[in-house]
């Protein structure tokens, strides 16, 4: 089934934070409650402010398969506060998550192909992430699959990340 990606509008924040909880319930049943917790992002008024901020002042997506909600990806022109802006004009992925009934399906792959699309649209050569680098490195190795190459890494507490780029 193809994958169709939208543009983001105020009233989809609610499909964003669903799509948030479902990555949430998909990982904790796998036993990953390390990178994004257990509790729900639609359950923090800190977190559910902050993808009003992502419409309002960046580039949401929405990738949906047969019209339903699959995946949902924020693009912005600066990374969050604890990755130091790359010096030079850059695109960053953030919130990039599959809903869990879509995992496996390709979802992720075209969010970040449509990110490539976009920094390229945009005129800009460095698109860049911020993933969880602990649980034995899997997400870095998805964005690797996905042309992505580590730089620094960086810990919020314990919480261990990993920038990554791909020159577009």
């Amino acid at each position: 089934m193809p994958i169709t990606i939208r543009k983001a509008v105020a009233d989809d924040v609610p499909t964003m934070l669903a799509i948030m909880d479902s990555a949430v319930v998909w990982l904790n049943a796998r036993g990953i409650t390390a990178q994004w917790g257990t509790e729900p992002f639609s359950a923090s008024p800190k977190l559910v402010e902050g993808f009003h901020r992502y419409v309002a002042e960046c580039s949401p997506w929405i990738a949906e398969i047969d019209g339903v909600p699959a995946g949902t990806m924020t693009l912005a022109p600066v990374p969050g506060a604890h990755v130091p802006p790359a010096g030079e004009p850059e695109v960053f992925v953030r919130s990039l998550a599959t809903e869990g009934r879509h995992h496996g399906r390709g979802v992720g792959s075209a969010l970040l192909a449509h990110a490539v699309e976009e920094t390229r649209r945009q005129g800009v050569s460095l698109l860049r992430v911020d993933c969880f680098a602990g649980g034995e490195g899997r997400l870095v190795r998805c964005y690797e699959r996905n042309g992505f190459t580590p730089t620094e890494t960086f810990a919020i507490d314990d919480w261990p990340g990993q920038v990554l780029a791909r020159r577009v």
